[in-house]
């Protein structure tokens, strides 16, 4: 279902499958880019869950507002498209900028989270400086599925390169992987082996032993950053394992290429 919303005085696209019933799944999109790459994973979760996908205000076919709206802001946006759908919890799965916007939402409204799912979590100090993290972006980008180039290039030019530079900086400064140490929600964190604005996976494993209350972290060996997009079967495969508190590695049907970096469970 395609609809168009009224969210704090602005229309907002959201996509929302309707076949499942139970907690929904809203997939946050990165900076720059709409809510369509996100669909591949969406689609194949569809049986089990309702599923959302919203272009948030500013992005693919959503209103803007008369400036750019900050990770604080979308986080708030999103709040109030919840409130919309009339949706009390669900479960965030964020994408690249997707991943600070959920975690504001966690820290801010931690009652609307039931759990959080981060996928290639960027922001921090292996994205700073900005010249390092456009090298890392620039090397992401030959590292993509060329099936992307269609998806991605209308919005980005439609975001405008100023606004998309402007934001990025404001990722590459948010510290994703150590606001994992104090989440108040269970998180489900999936990086992408070939992902250069990725720590190394020393580092993930640092942070995630520090933090605190369950944390798990999964990588896609042959993914980069779009995980969403580019591997989606192996990433639906890790979300609905995860979501059915089963054991992602025993079942026989685990896609190959999937590797446990860290879990912990505070039950």
């Amino acid at each position: 279902m395609d609809e168009y919303l009224s969210v704090q005085g602005r229309t907002v696209r959201c996509r929302r499958s309707l076949e499942a019933g139970g907690l929904p799944i809203v997939h946050i999109h990165g900076f720059g880019i709409s809510g369509s790459y996100l669909m591949p994973t969406a689609r194949l979760l569809v049986d089990q869950w309702v599923n959302v996908v919203p272009d948030l205000p500013g992005y693919g076919r959503s209103e803007r507002h008369d400036h750019v709206l900050d990770i604080p802001d979308l986080a708030r946006a999103l709040i109030a498209i919840l409130d919309r759908l009339r949706v009390d919890q669900a479960v965030l799965v964020g994408n690249s900028m997707g991943c600070p916007i959920g975690l504001e939402v966690a820290h801010a409204a931690p009652d609307r989270v039931h759990s959080l799912i981060l996928v290639s979590p960027a922001g921090g100090l292996q994205n700073q400086p900005l010249t390092r993290a456009i090298g890392q972006l620039c090397l992401d980008v030959v590292r993509e599925s060329p099936r992307m180039i269609p998806v991605a290039l209308p919005d980005y030019l439609r975001f405008g390169p100023i606004n998309g530079l402007r934001l990025f900086h404001q990722l590459t400064r948010f510290p994703s992987l150590e606001r994992l140490l104090h989440t108040p929600v269970p998180t489900l964190a999936v990086l992408g082996g070939r992902d250069p604005l990725m720590p190394p996976a020393h580092r993930v494993r640092e942070v995630g032993q520090a933090a605190a209350g369950h944390v798990t972290v999964v990588q896609i060996d042959q993914a980069a950053h779009a995980v969403n997009f580019s591997h989606s079967s192996e990433l639906a495969y890790v979300i609905t394992a995860w979501l059915n508190d089963q054991d992602i590695f025993a079942n026989a049907e685990c896609p190959a290429g999937i590797r446990l970096l860290h879990m912990r469970r505070d039950d």
